[in-house]
């Protein structure tokens, strides 16, 4: 029942100073609802990259032909290597038992014409294996089969922005484009697939087989890429190891002294790092939201000293009728607590609904996990009762006698 009776005394109180005890909630609220926004904002956008890595392919390993150098500490790609071959994507294949397909890449922007239409346009010689490979699925025709790799047909499938863009969307199955001076028949077009994570639009590609982009487009013999899938995540680290191997001993690099010629990227390397700065992204504004909290903290502070000496008198007559020091304490300490869940409470409403305007109005992902609001709403309870201690400590204090004395 005291407690109770606290309770209604010190909302009565506050209520009764409403723009003060506004101000003093302003940190607070800032405080918990930047931390919920932030959160959300930064647990979004993690999910989103994980969507598109897991959109990238299944158990994917990455091999990139890249000359590997030291510059001030760090090993950086650096310099056109043209040792990585097709021949070297068929032999992984068939050399280790831990994946199940291989594809080659060589991508260049070139001009591409159809009708009186001509654009830049990444074009991508690749194996028939990229579509599952990649998680590529089509829209409207067929992928070119291993076939038309074989026998260097000039045949295109359009990604979607392509087909959007040169032949507004119409059908175009059987129709023939230029690829710089080579006509290709269009087979396929693929479904739309976005932005992937290095800022790449996916959508403004053609593929062609690789064997006839080598031949009849490129005019060379190496390649940028191998993309390559595991037969499941508990043996990528083994495959890995052997791709090394196996690419090594074919590229004479028989010494360790020799960097690789090439660097291998796993699904699971690229997933873990951004992860890790998304972490450390929505940890960082957390922090400065904690920042602010601290602020309303003080502002409490400030609010409930001027409440003690306001009410000396008050707190002298209590005294004088057979309150006792704790149960002063109690009061202020309560009064103080209330501004910490008032504060809380009003900086999760707002910041809940921050958070779902920010994701209808923008194009940014956003979620709203339980676990921060609540740790948001005890953190503001928290700092209430530390902030509202030494307050509450000083009114409990106070000399009955010379407290009813003073005006």
């Amino acid at each position: 029942m005291k407690i109770a009776r606290s309770i209604k005394i010190s909302a009565r109180q506050l209520a009764a100073h409403k723009v003060r005890t506004a101000l003093s909630l302003l940190g607070i609220v800032i405080g918990v609802s930047a931390v919920i926004v932030m959160v959300g904002i930064g647990t979004g956008a993690q999910r989103e990259i994980t969507d598109r890595i897991e959109q990238m392919g299944t158990h994917l390993i990455v091999v990139n032909a890249a000359e590997i150098q030291r510059s001030v500490g760090r090993r950086e790609m650096r310099g056109t290597v043209t040792t990585l071959t097709v021949q070297d994507a068929e032999a992984l294949e068939q050399e280790i038992p831990y994946i199940t397909s291989v594809a080659p890449v060589h991508s260049r922007r070139m001009q591409v014409r159809a009708g009186n239409r001509a654009s830049q346009v990444s074009v991508v010689g690749t194996h028939p294996s990229f579509q599952h490979i990649r998680n590529f699925r089509l829209r409207s025709g067929s992928f070119f089969d291993e076939h038309d790799d074989i026998a260097m047909r000039r045949v295109a499938v359009l990604g979607a922005g392509v087909h959007r863009s040169m032949f507004d969307g119409r059908n175009v199955i059987g129709e023939t484009l230029r690829i710089g001076a080579v006509p290709f028949e269009i087979i396929g077009v693929m479904e739309s697939r976005g932005v992937d994570l290095d800022g790449v639009d996916q959508d403004d590609q053609i593929f062609i087989p690789v064997r006839t982009g080598m031949r009849r487009v490129f005019n060379q013999s190496w390649i940028q890429s191998i993309y390559i899938q595991a037969r499941n995540e508990e043996v990528m680290g083994l495959a890995t190891l052997h791709i090394r191997e196996v690419l090594r001993e074919r590229h004479r690099l028989l010494s360790e002294d020799h960097d690789d010629d090439f660097t291998i990227h796993t699904q699971l390397e690229i997933l873990e790092t951004h992860r890790e700065t998304s972490e450390a992204f929505t940890l960082l504004i957390a922090g400065i939201a904690g920042i602010s909290l601290l602020v309303g903290g003080i502002g409490i502070l400030a609010v409930m000293l001027i409440t003690v000496r306001e009410r000396v008198n008050e707190i002298g007559l209590r005294r004088a009728v057979g309150a006792r020091k704790k149960d002063v304490l109690v009061q202020f300490l309560i009064e103080a607590s209330l501004l910490g869940v008032g504060g809380g409470l009003a900086g999760i409403l707002i910041g809940m609904a921050a958070t779902l305007l920010i994701g209808m109005a923008t194009a940014w992902a956003t979620t709203i996990l339980i676990e921060p609001v609540i740790i948001a709403f005890l953190f503001s309870l928290v700092v209430g009762l530390i902030f509202g201690v030494i307050p509450a400590q000083k009114a409990s204090q106070l000399d009955p006698i010379e407290a009813l004395r003073s005006e």
